[in-house]
């Protein structure tokens, strides 16, 4: 059973005792999370389509921990101008373990 969910603006693939990494989510790590905006829902080949949402299905989740993400690297250069600049970053994430998809 798996199920199409939209969580902080993204949409993932999402299955039982999975982990997802989304963008950080509020609420404290060890906290449970409710999801409502499921668009399809897949059971053994029952597969159920939204318009946009469907109804009564809920996906619910643990917020495991707070993390940062891996570096990612802004090179930007001119070529023959003498220009070169670097940034960088690192993404916040919240790492979810789904715990039930229910219908």
């Amino acid at each position: 059973m798996y199920a199409i969910v939209e969580i902080a603006g993204q949409q993932f693939k999402v299955e039982q005792n999975r982990f997802v990494y989304t963008h950080r989510l509020k609420g404290e790590a060890g906290s449970t999370i409710t999801i409502d905006k499921i668009y399809l829902v897949d059971n053994d080949g029952d597969v159920r389509i939204g318009s946009p949402i469907v109804a009564g299905a809920t996906v619910t989740g643990t917020i495991l921990e707070h993390l940062k993400g891996d570096k990612v690297i802004v090179f930007k250069k001119k070529r023959r101008k003498g220009y070169q600049k670097q940034n960088g970053h690192r993404q916040y994430l919240s790492k979810v373990m789904i715990n039930t998809i229910s219908l």
